[in-house]
This record gives C-alpha cells, structure tokens and sequence, in this order.
C-alpha cells in the first residue's frame, strides 16, 4: 500500500515537472528574445533571419520601409567588419497582444574592440531603440522602429549596470 502511494506520489511531481518544462512562453519572454535574436543575427551578419523578425508593412522613423531598411542593413554589413551587438535592456511599456511598444538599449562596437575593450577601455556606442511590434502567427515583429545615440548619463540604470561589467577590468 505505502508503495503504490510513493510511486503515485513520484508520478505527480514527474507530471508537474513535465506539464511546467512544456508551458509556451509568455509574450514578454518571447519579446525578450526577439531583441537577442536581432543581437544575434546581427553579429553573425545574417540578413535573412533579420529580415524574418521585421514585419512586412514595417516602415522607420525616415519612412524606409522593409526593403529600404534590408538595403541599409546590408550596406552597414558590407562597410563594417566583426559587428557586435549587447542588448543591454528592454523595457516594455505597452503589451496589448497582437501589439506592443518597447524600448531597447544597445551596445555597438567592432569586433576589434571587443577583444581589446577589456584593456583599452574602449567606449561603445550606445542607442536607444523604439519600436512598435506586432504578433502574428504566434511570433512578435518589428513594425516600427525609431533610434538615436545615447550618451552613458541617458542610459537606463539597468543599461548602464550591464555596460559597466562588460568594462570590468577584474
């Protein structure tokens, strides 16, 4: 009897664990990993999987709309090597699926000085990114997106945390 009952016991938390593992992931998380994966396919220079997360009626705050924006991406590919990407926060200030508006610090530099930032102490360039999305077949996109240079003072504080351990000479 005590036997049945610790193996229905063990079953349960099995069931729980699997049940938890399979939950979808909300719509913040999946806006979270939309800005890495644009980190991501950045650094890799992979246009084509860029291009997939921005939707098709996109337009930008010069009124470039998606191919325009695929010319420009390009055109910065092609001029800069070793392009590296930090996401350093995304904050979500409107979330009413299938929409939302969210604004996203980055940090960009050259592959050279991400190897040599450690010891030069190499500055970044830093840009505060607004964007609208919208969520279509269970995915989140870019539909709109405005960004200007931010000095270290504009940063978020959390923006500013992440930047300062990337510099960390310890």
């Amino acid at each position: 009897m005590r036997i049945k009952s610790t193996i229905r016991f063990i079953l349960v938390i099995f069931l729980i664990f699997f049940l938890i593992s399979c939950a979808a992931k909300t719509d913040e998380e999946l806006i979270f990993d939309l800005m890495g994966d644009i980190g991501e396919y950045t650094e890799k220079k992979d246009i084509e999987n860029i291009m997939t997360l921005i939707a098709d009626d996109y337009t930008d705050f010069q009124r470039r709309d998606k191919s325009q924006t695929q010319d420009m991406i390009q055109q910065y590919f092609d001029q800069y090597r070793g392009i590296v990407i930090h996401v350093l926060s995304t904050q979500i200030d409107e979330l009413k699926p299938p929409e939302a508006s969210i604004r996203t610090e980055i940090a960009m530099s050259s592959g050279v000085a991400k190897v040599l930032r450690k010891v030069i102490r190499y500055s970044t360039d830093n840009y505060r990114l607004k964007m609208r999305l919208i969520k279509r077949d269970e995915s989140w996109q870019i539909k709109y997106a405005e960004w200007r240079h931010v000095s270290l003072d504009e940063l978020f504080p959390e923006s500013l945390s992440i930047l300062q351990k990337l510099f960390s000479t310890e």
